[in-house]
């Protein structure tokens, strides 16, 4: 499954599990768009890992709730690279709390970033996938948008609308033959999720049949199947890789 030659738009990928998928592709020879809102330090370490394992890579700012950042990244992807053939859609945030103490300002940003953004992005590439020979977009959603989670509502009714909006793009995106598929991961061993409580951590995998985390590893294997040729008769699916949270 090379992606040699293959130009891919990861957002949120200084980090977290877009950095893993970012670097992912980039070892497979794709050319690879890091794109950042705020950590400028992360995305250029994210770059030079690409690089040092023989691939290429530029970084890319933007906020991708603001559609005229999104746009200037689809001139840098466009200057450094050509058109787009892979964008996958990871940039989100979260502002939990409980709902009856959630502001509207809460809810907003989290509809913002990760609707919104996964919106405007989607938009300002959406010709660049269509007209691909093997056009790809890849929405990351979570677990979370299809079990609910305490303090979450935000950021599960969020990762839930990605569901309805990969299906019908998908339904578009076959007229010219391109896919839209969506990940759906379970808890995975990043920065945040280490950071939660020991006792906390080990409720969270008391309840995975697997009886482990996913490694971002496990996340990005499953993208650069979906970016790839060889996934080309999936479309409109909803892939979950969370050790068996559903069973």
């Amino acid at each position: 499954m090379s992606m040699e030659g293959r130009t891919c738009i990861i957002t949120g990928s200084a980090r977290g599990i877009g950095r893993g998928i970012a670097e992912h592709l980039g070892e497979k020879g794709a050319n690879v768009v890091i794109n950042y809102r705020s950590s400028e330090g992360a995305a250029h370490e994210a770059v030079e890992a690409i690089e040092d394992a023989g691939g290429r890579a530029i970084t890319a700012q933007a906020d991708v709730s603001i559609p005229e950042e999104v746009e200037h990244m689809r001139d840098v992807c466009h200057e450094a690279f050509g058109p787009a053939d892979v964008l996958v859609n990871n940039a989100g945030i979260t502002a939990d709390k409980q709902f009856t103490e959630m502001s509207r300002a809460e809810w907003d940003r989290v509809m913002d970033v990760n609707l919104g953004g996964m919106f405007n992005c989607t938009q300002t590439f959406y010709d660049d996938i269509w007209n691909a020979e093997e056009g790809r977009l890849i929405n990351i959603s979570s677990v979370v948008g299809k079990q609910g989670n305490f303090g979450q509502a935000n950021y599960a009714t969020a990762k839930s609308g990605m569901f309805g909006f990969t299906r019908t793009i998908a339904l578009e995106f076959a007229q010219g033959g391109s896919t839209a598929n969506c990940v759906a991961p379970g808890f995975t061993r990043t920065d945040m999720v280490e950071s939660v409580p020991d006792h906390v951590l080990e409720r969270i995998i008391s309840g995975i049949p697997l009886e482990r985390l996913a490694e971002v590893e496990d996340i990005a294997a499953v993208v650069r199947f979906l970016a790839s040729e060889e996934s080309s008769y999936i479309t409109g699916e909803v892939i979950d890789v969370n050790g068996g949270m559903d069973l």
